[in-house]
C-alpha cells in the first residue's frame, strides 16, 4: 500500500520560503515521474511542479523561478523549495506521482501571510 507523507509546511511571511518533503513508501519510486501539487480554498487541485524518473523538472507558470522540484531516489523522497512565497500560494500542498494515481497523503498546509 503506497503511502505519502508530506511535510514542512507552515506559515510564513510574504517573500519568504519553505522547503516542503515528501517520503513515499510500500511502492518503487525511482522509476515514476512525481509532482508536487496545491489545493486552495474552493479551488480544485493543480500540479505546480514536475520531475521525471530522470530529473527533468517543469513548472506551472504561476511558480516559475520561484519553486523548485528535486528527488532523491535513494531515500524515496521529493521536495519543493519554494521561494518569495506570496500569498496566493496559500493552500494545502501534496505530492504524488504524476498523474496522481496513488492515493493522497495528508498533505501539508502553507500559509503566506503578513
Amino acid at each position: 500500500q503506497v503511502q505519502l507523507v508530506e511535510s514542512g509546511g507552515g506559515l510564513v511571511q510574504p517573500g519568504g520560503s519553505l522547503r516542503l518533503s515528501c517520503v513515499v513508501s510500500g511502492t518503487l519510486f525511482d522509476i515514476y515521474a512525481m509532482g508536487w501539487y496545491r489545493q486552495a480554498p474552493g479551488k480544485q487541485r493543480e500540479l505546480v511542479a514536475r520531475i521525471t524518473s530522470g530529473g527533468r523538472t517543469t513548472y506551472a507558470d504561476s511558480v516559475k523561478g520561484r519553486f523548485i522540484i528535486s528527488r532523491v531516489n535513494a531515500n524515496k523522497t521529493v521536495f519543493l523549495q519554494m521561494n518569495n512565497l506570496e500569498p496566493e500560494d496559500t493552500a494545502v500542498y501534496y505530492c504524488n506521482k504524476d498523474g496522481g494515481n496513488w492515493s493522497w497523503g495528508q498533505g501539508t498546509q502553507v500559509t503566506v501571510s503578513s
